[in-house]
């Protein structure tokens, strides 16, 4: 059993008053509280610090978990969406047919596109395929809410949401995703063309320049004739 257990009525009330009288004088509980602050403020201060993002993995003897953000930053998980980027072609133009299904799946209506038309001459035989691209492609990076639902609208890979860090921070991975940075503007938040399209050029086997060389249709089609309900073509 313990002392306090062999503890009469009276000697625990002294003890237990005593204990009140010095909480209420507060010096010696403030004395107290700052001695534990300063000797956890020099251990941080004189021992070296982990970077290591993990908290619980760190072997360093400061106790210091704060992420000296942006010099450093923790980094983000693979499916991280980040900022918008209007993918280039292998000639550096948008990807982007200005089909408007990335607008029209947007539910908090942040992207703002203006279609046009190509020259049925134009140099580029993507473009002659292609026919349209958005002459203004706009996105309101404070309206979106991150959803990605205009990724997965887009047919022709057009639209992603992983854009790269130009200067990742310290222990941040090489392909660090990018989010919305600060801004003394509203309009700043506003991400035009130009400013969207960033990236390596994306290509598929299955782009439609890679099988004509314009909007013409291409040659030895099968066209089926046209059939009536109820007849038929021997």
């Amino acid at each position: 059993m313990s002392h306090s257990e062999h503890m009469s009525p009276s000697e625990t009330e002294n003890k237990k008053s005593r204990y009140d009288f010095w909480e209420r004088l507060y010096v010696p509980e403030l004395v107290k509280g700052v001695a534990i602050t300063t000797r956890h403020f020099l251990r941080n201060l004189w021992t070296e610090h982990d970077d290591n993002p993990e908290v619980l993995d760190r072997r360093s003897k400061s106790g210091m978990a704060t992420v000296e953000y942006p010099e450093n930053c923790v980094p983000y998980p693979e499916g991280y969406r980040g900022l918008h980027r209007l993918v280039p072609r292998e000639d550096g133009k948008p990807r982007c047919v200005a089909c408007y299904m990335c607008a029209t799946a947007c539910p908090a209506q942040c992207i703002y596109i203006e279609a046009g038309e190509y020259p049925y001459d134009d140099e580029h035989a993507a473009s002659r395929a292609i026919e349209k691209y958005p002459t203004v492609f706009i996105v309101d990076v404070l309206r979106c809410v991150v959803c990605g639902l205009c990724v997965e609208a887009c047919p022709k890979d057009a639209l992603r949401m992983d854009r790269i860090d130009d200067a990742p921070r310290s222990y941040a991975s090489p392909k660090e995703r990018k989010h919305a940075s600060p801004e003394l503007e509203r309009s700043s938040f506003v991400y035009a063309k130009e400013r969207l399209l960033a990236g390596e050029p994306v290509s598929h086997p299955s782009d439609s320049w890679k099988h004509r060389n314009g909007s013409e249709e291409p040659l030895g089609v099968h066209k089926e004739a046209h059939t009536r309900i109820g007849e038929s073509h021997e």
